[in-house]
C-alpha cells in the first residue's frame, strides 16, 4: 500500500474518529521505509507513536517510541536509551528478574518498564505478577504490569 493510499484511509477513519495519535506497529514497522508516512501524518496534525523491537533505528519525527526488545538477548539500538518513552516486555516463560534488572540499568528510571502478559494468558499474567513483586522488592523503580485491553474486550 502506498503512502497516498494509507493517507486516504486515515482521512476516512478520521472523519468518524477524531483521533490525534497514530501508532505504527505490527511486525516491525521500521523494516519499512515509514519516513514519508510519518511526514504526511505529521503534516495533517497527528502525533506519532512507533512500537518497535528496537533492532533498527531511523531518525524520524516521532513523538513516542514504545521499545519492545525481544528474547533471548533483548538487543536494542543504543539511540533508544534516550528516545524511548516506555519499555514493553512480553512476559514469556524465559523472562526473569535478572533480565528486568539488566534492562532497568540501561534505561533511566523515568522510563517505565511494562510487563505485558503474553496474549493475556493466565500463566503469563501470574509470572508477570511474580516478576513485578520481585522487581519492587529488589528496589527497581517504575516497573508496571500492563494488559491488552483490546483482547479483554474483544476489539479487533
Amino acid at each position: 500500500m502506498s503512502t497516498a493510499e494509507i493517507m486516504e484511509t486515515v482521512k476516512k477513519i478520521r472523519k468518524r474518529f477524531a483521533a490525534k495519535w497514530v501508532c505504527l506497529t505490527g511486525g516491525e514497522p521500521l523494516l519499512q521505509n515509514v519516513g514519508g508516512l510519518v511526514r504526511e501524518l505529521k503534516t495533517v496534525g497527528f502525533n506519532i507513536q512507533i512500537e518497535t523491537n528496537a533492532t533498527i533505528y531511523r531518525p524520524l519525527a516521532v513523538d513516542w517510541y514504545t521499545v519492545s526488545p525481544k528474547p533471548d538477548k533483548y538487543f536494542f539500538q543504543p539511540e533508544y536509551r534516550k528516545k524511548a518513552a516506555e519499555l514493553k516486555l512480553v512476559v514469556t516463560r524465559g523472562l526473569n528478574l535478572d533480565i528486568i534488572q539488566n534492562l532497568r540499568s540501561k534505561f533511566p528510571d523515568e522510563i517505565p518498564i511494562l510487563l505485558q502478559p503474553q496474549s493475556n494468558r493466565k500463566w503469563s499474567a501470574n509470572l508477570g505478577m511474580k516478576i513485578l513483586r520481585n522487581a519492587l522488592n529488589a528496589g527497581l523503580k517504575n516497573i508496571r504490569l500492563s494488559v491488552q485491553i483490546h483482547k479483554i474486550y474483544g476489539f479487533r
